[in-house]
């Protein structure tokens, strides 16, 4: 294993000696004339800040330096290069291909230090628990690192142990990094970028990380999704052996979804291994809502049957319905070439800055559609259509959620890998049926609706309970010629329209009912052609009603 040669901030190192080690090391690499634009104190400057890095240097050149650095700062800036890595929006290309480069893979820790951990989180009968551990790792990453180990029933297990001191350290670091992002705020990037919220999104991601039961459940939520699935295995948590520092599951054997000649040899079908491979986040993503977020050739393996056997669920992401929906959305209009509606989705996602050229970005996305129009589905690859519409987002300055950037990255990965398999794997052809599905979906009625349903139910419910008293009420003031609150007399024009609108409520009831009809009956059409009919009695009765009540409101303007 080719290990990153990192310095990890040793233990319990003081916050003023660590922000120093920051600040020198950024400007070891030439980002001095950076760090002064936020203003720190001087006093945290071992030497004046100069800019190394002359205007004739060219980006690629300044983006090696970049990653080298987070390299050096250890395990926290190695996770914030790996987060930025997935954010085209903030960083020029150059910086963005440097960052992918970026390898989660330390030295490992000393057996003995491991051990300590172990009998820390589990107790001093760990030798009641496992009858072997293997002292040599696995993997080491930032984090923790893993050692293949065989349980007391015999069953052989992998267990997760995280670093000593790694909260601490990481906390240490988050602290600086949020002063630092309170400073760039004030830049004129700041403002537009807010540091400070990326920030926040990141050390909730980085926390979600060093807690392995969150981890551990992850796993558990996506061997649920894939249920019956056959084509992908999720390893078992040992729930018994585990807490948030050490994750003990069942141990894969396979060959990395990468070594392509490691597959040739094995006789497993390449094609299979890409399609199920994309297939897998294809479902994950636009299904579930639920998916892997950190998807390198490292965390999979193609075992023995041709399943894809996934790993390290530490990193996920997590869409809601409404997420899929404009997804689905985007996706169809895309297919369709309709840069309006790509545009008008966008505005649903509040993406669009309030003073937006909506014509002109309308104009440069049907240039970048027809960049794509008369090629091949197969031929469209997603990477590609990312960072061409990346140039958009820049330009226009359009607010995306990180989570969508995220994804955008995950897709992409998982695209690449796909494609070392099968060069001429086609990720329109596996993603269509469950657009298909989805599209149908949303005509259909959801789950939100009943749930609207009932809450207008409860709400009518006390309406009915206090109708009576209440009628009664009234009925006892007119007969005893009490005068009312409401005096319509001599507003014929009043009355006439509130007769006109309480007609127009009951028909709106009544085309409400009618298309709630249509909807729960949808789903038997589809299955039985018969039930076409009473629903086209149904539509072409809603837009009869719909003519009259134009045309009564007009009469009545």
């Amino acid at each position: 294993m080719n290990e990153t040669p990192v310095k990890s901030p040793p233990p319990k190192i003081s916050h003023r000696k660590r922000y120093q080690q920051i600040i020198s090391t950024f400007i070891k690499h030439g980002f001095g004339y950076a760090l002064a634009k936020l203003q720190i104190k001087r006093s945290f400057f071992p030497t004046p800040p100069e800019d190394t890095h002359k205007t004739e240097e060219d980006l690629k050149s300044r983006a090696v330096h970049f990653r080298l650095a987070l390299e050096e700062l250890g395990p926290t800036f190695i996770k914030v290069g790996q987060i930025l890595s997935t954010r085209p929006d903030l960083l020029a290309p150059e910086f963005i291909q440097e960052l992918a480069k970026l390898e989660d893979s330390v030295h490992p820790e000393t057996w003995e230090t491991i051990h300590a951990v172990l009998i820390e989180e589990l107790g001093e009968e760990i030798e009641q628990v496992f009858t072997e551990i293997n002292p040599l790792p696995l993997a080491s990453a930032s984090l923790g690192q893993v050692h293949s180990a065989r349980l007391k029933n015999g069953r052989r297990v992998v267990i997760k142990v995280q670093r000593p001191n790694i909260q601490s350290i990481i906390d240490v670091d988050l602290s600086i990094l949020g002063d630092l992002a309170a400073l760039a705020e004030r830049t004129p990037w700041g403002e537009r970028n807010h540091p400070v919220d990326i920030i926040d999104s990141f050390a909730t991601t980085l926390r979600n990380e060093l807690d392995y039961y969150r981890e551990g459940r992850n796993a558990d939520r996506f061997r649920e999704n894939f249920n019956g699935d056959e084509r992908i295995h999720i390893p078992t948590i040992y729930w018994d052996y585990s807490t948030r520092r050490v994750l003990v599951m069942e141990e894969l054997h396979g060959i990395k979804i990468t070594d392509i000649a490691a597959i040739e040899e094995a006789g497993i079908n390449r094609k299979k291994v890409a399609y199920n491979t994309v297939a897998m986040i294809v479902k994950e993503v636009l299904e579930d809502g639920f998916y892997h977020a950190d998807p390198h050739g490292g965390n999979f393996l193609v075992l023995q049957d041709g399943t894809i056997g996934a790993m390290d669920f530490g990193m996920v992401g997590e869409l809601t319905s409404r997420d899929r929906q404009s997804l689905t959305r985007m996706y169809i209009n895309a297919i369709a070439m309709d840069a309006e509606g790509i545009v008008d989705e966008l505005f649903r996602m509040n993406a669009l800055p309030p003073d937006v050229d909506r014509d002109r970005l309308e104009r440069d996305m049907e240039h970048l559609l027809q960049k794509y129009a008369g090629l091949p589905l197969k031929e469209f690859h997603f990477q590609d259509i990312l960072q061409d519409f990346t140039k958009l987002v820049t330009r226009y300055t359009l607010t995306l959620s990180p989570d969508f950037w995220l994804l955008g990255k995950t897709l992409g990965m998982m695209e690449g890998i796909g494609l070392q398999l099968y060069p001429e794997l086609d990720i329109f052809e596996i993603s269509e049926p469950i657009v298909r599905k989805l599209r149908i979906e949303m005509l259909l009625p959801k789950k939100e609706w009943i749930r609207y349903l009932v809450r207008q139910s409860m709400d009518w419910e006390e309406v009915a309970r206090l109708l009576p008293r209440a009628s009664r009420r009234l009925v006892e003031r007119i007969d005893q010629n009490q005068p009312l609150d409401i005096n319509l007399i001599g507003r014929e024009k009043e009355k006439k329209e509130i007769v006109h609108g309480l007609n127009q409520l009951a028909f709106s009831i009544f085309i409400a009912s009618l298309v709630l009809a249509i909807a729960l009956l949808l789903p038997i059409a589809l299955s039985n052609a018969l039930i076409f009919i009473p629903i086209g009695i149904c539509i072409i009765g809603i837009i009869a009603i719909v003519i009259w009540l134009a045309f009564s409101t007009y009469r009545n303007r």
